[in-house]
């Protein structure tokens, strides 16, 4: 019996800090250009705020593409273009800086790490650190057998769960989340099919490298009899994941859970990716507000897996790829995002309204008022000025011409 309880990361997993988004909005509302007018780089700025708790947000200085390798058995039914058992040469490629991933990572200067979950090769074809975690050489056959034990099961999914705490503890501030794999895109169609209950040819895609149409048969066929028995154990996802998952797939979903828990921000590549998040989803609801979707690969079943989880991708560039380019891709939007929050200048003083606004125009408004006044007064005292004047120059005109005639009346009364 396992002794892995997945009811916990409800309990762990937390919401990016709803408060601290709030004074990001705020900040955002003081800032010289007008809010709304950096589109999606507003919200992803507010929401790198939130999932590091703090106003402003700091910028994505360490970010780490972190890729999940495996083979599937199920490539055995030609279901991909590649042959099966050799994503171990993807990954030597990768390795080597020769695939579009590995050239966009080294051109942004992100560090690439390989962990091997179930390569179908020796162990010691690759570096200890790459093969450190490995459960078992190959995933089972999901159409007729279980892709891995129980045992299998629970140390891929603990081994997702190291690495994240690996990346947290060693300071990466945003995980972009990939796979390499042949065959895993087969997996992932069944998971979301069965999460989403929907019949495989709606989840049939053609793969990173497009398949043709009778291939494509084959992949619908494969799909619909993994789902099958995958519909029984729904109930419980670590089982659905040892059912029709895979040591990749299972590990992948153990990382994202526990970024989630560490609050360490994912960037989702393409739709592998997409259907482990949405398994993490059924685990803990909370966990896909630490998700990013970082493109739309054009996998019917990424789209499908994304809208269950109302998560919509920053891109949509036709990247199929996978291996995270797609994903990479999207990080200069994401660091755009954090340096426009951090660094643009707020507007001098309250904006226009406010409440220091509206004191200065009451200021202005008393001044104006004191100003008409005191030039009343002064117009007032003038007016009385001049009337004072004019009653004194009256008076003493009155006054002359009495005394003319008072003289005037004397000299004739002398003359009689």
């Amino acid at each position: 019996m396992s002794s892995l309880n997945l009811d916990d990361f409800t309990d762990l997993i937390e919401r990016p800090d709803g408060g601290v988004r709030r004074d990001a909005e705020a900040r955002r509302e003081r800032q010289i250009v007008p809010p709304g007018s950096l589109g999606r780089l507003d919200d992803l700025g507010e929401w790198l705020a939130a999932a590091q708790g703090r106003v402003p947000v700091r910028p994505i200085e360490r970010p780490r593409l972190v890729l999940f390798a495996g083979d599937h058995g199920v490539a055995e039914l030609d279901v991909s273009a590649r042959p099966a058992g050799s994503a171990a040469d993807l990954v030597r490629e990768v390795l080597e800086g020769a695939r579009p991933a590995a050239v966009l990572a080294r051109r942004l200067g992100v560090p690439v790490r390989v962990v091997d979950m179930a390569l179908d090769c020796e162990p010691d074809a690759f570096p200890q650190d790459v093969v450190r975690h490995r459960v078992r050489r190959g995933s089972g056959r999901i159409d007729v057998e279980d892709a891995l034990t129980p045992e299998e099961a629970e140390a891929a999914f603990r081994a997702g769960m190291a690495v994240a705490d690996e990346e947290a503890d060693s300071g990466t501030d945003l995980v972009v989340l990939g796979d390499v794999s042949v065959g895993g895109t087969t997996a992932a169609g069944v998971l979301v099919a069965a999460l989403c209950g929907t019949d495989a040819s709606v989840v049939t895609g053609r793969g990173g490298l497009a398949i043709d149409d009778l291939a494509w048969m084959r992949k619908c066929a494969a799909i619909r009899d993994a789902l099958r028995r995958a519909r029984p154990v729904l109930g419980d996802q670590l089982q659905l994941l040892a059912t029709v998952g895979g040591a990749d797939l299972t590990a992948m979903t153990g990382f994202l859970l526990q970024c989630a828990v560490r609050k360490v921000p994912v960037v989702l590549d393409g739709v592998v990716a997409a259907a482990c998040a949405l398994v993490g989803q059924r685990i803990a609801f909370r966990a896909p507000d630490w998700w990013l979707a970082g493109h739309a690969s054009g996998e019917p079943g990424q789209a499908k897996a994304l809208d269950r989880m109302a998560l919509e991708p920053l891109l949509d560039q036709g990247v199929r790829v996978g291996e995270g380019a797609g994903a990479l891709s999207a990080l200069p939007l994401v660091q755009a995002a954090a340096a426009l929050a951090a660094e643009l200048p707020e507007r001098d003083g309250t904006p226009s309204g406010g409440p220091a606004d509206a004191e200065k125009d009451g200021q202005g408004e008393r001044g104006e008022r004191d100003g008409q006044a005191e030039q009343g007064a002064e117009t007032e005292a003038t007016e009385q000025a001049g009337a004072a004047q004019r009653t004194e120059q009256g008076e003493q005109a009155g006054a002359a011409q009495r005394t003319e005639q008072g003289e005037q009346a004397e000299q004739r009364e002398r003359t009689a």
